[in-house]
């Protein structure tokens, strides 16, 4: 008896577990991911991590430009395959996610209906949700609406960044993935409608939503800051010059000037009108990442100011 067909589809390094773990178990034909791109001062055409990876798992690599191009759809066609995954890719067209014989799913890093969009991870951390995870959908017309099959759960802990959170999840969506297509080769498994009146919005962040408000409560600018990080990562001007503010937690330091810094006892902190937040880890404009005391070692600019 034939092994069932899976067509992956995915771009980023999050996607490369669930590729690997489906690889172990199912006759992965074909994987789908972006062009190459250019990247690096000398613009040297790089693949994807999933094609890297598709490449030495010795996976044939499709890599269309337009998802909708006649070829590209004729050649998945004749694969014939049964399952279509996608974790961490592009909007599929109806003529493509409509092609294998049981169904196309998608694993998204949110616990749908919650976080519908293309950043789930950022805004749970931003909106100081309590828990997250992993849910795996059947595809459809409307983007990350489609009936249920499965999810896993984790908790966001108080100081969690969207790297940390993305790191917990990517395990989890390989576990989930593998169940998903044991479910739907069987065909004993639920679809569970979402229900839209619990939706949220996950829009892609753009780098210049991420200057920091200091209006803020402290709640919200400890956890503005810790969703945006590590990419792209939230800023403001210190001394003249832009510094990311890549993680943060709530201090017990009673500072009594709102929309100010204070600088005291290898501390950085960051005064609201309702509390104040400590900056943990920072990256100075134009120099690496790093812990806040080895920032502290060096500076030289003013121990206490007004943010900006």
């Amino acid at each position: 008896m034939s092994r069932p067909k899976i067509v992956f589809m995915g771009t980023p390094d999050f996607s490369v577990p669930t590729l690997k773990s489906l690889h172990e178990k199912y006759d992965i034909p074909v994987v789908v991911t972006v062009p190459d791109k250019p990247k690096g001062r000398g613009q040297k055409m790089m693949p994807s991590p999933v094609k890297a990876a598709a490449e030495e798992l010795g996976i044939r690599v499709l890599q269309p430009v337009s998802l909708k191009d006649e070829d590209f759809i004729n050649e998945l066609k004749d694969i014939n395959a049964d399952i279509f995954c996608i974790v961490a890719f592009r909007i599929l067209p109806t003529a493509v996610f409509t092609l294998p014989k049981i169904a196309s799913f998608n694993v998204h890093t949110s616990l749908l209906p919650k976080f519908r969009g293309a950043a789930p991870i950022n805004w749970a951390i931003i909106k100081g949700e309590k828990k997250s995870g992993v849910t795996s959908f059947i595809l459809d017309e409307n983007i990350d609406t489609g009936n249920i099959v499965g999810t896993r759960e984790v908790p966001i802990g108080e100081s969690m960044t969207a790297g940390e959170l993305h790191d917990e999840l990517m395990p989890l969506a390989a576990e989930l993935a593998v169940e998903t297509c044991e479910q739907l080769l069987s065909g004993n498994y639920n679809r569970i409608a979402q229900d839209d009146g619990l939706a949220t919005p996950a829009p892609k962040i753009f780098r210049e939503d991420c200057r920091i408000d200091f209006n803020m409560e402290a709640k919200d600018l400890k956890n503005f800051i810790n969703g945006m990080s590590p990419i792209p990562g939230a800023w403001t001007i210190l001394d003249g010059k832009k510094v990311k503010l890549l993680k943060s937690e709530f201090s017990s330091e009673i500072h009594t000037k709102p929309k100010h810094y204070l600088i005291k006892n290898d501390n950085f902190l960051l005064q609201t009108a309702t509390g104040t937040v400590k900056v943990l880890v920072i990256q100075p404009e134009g120099k690496k990442v790093m812990q806040i005391r080895d920032f502290l070692a060096g500076y030289r600019g003013n121990k206490e100011g007004i943010l900006e």
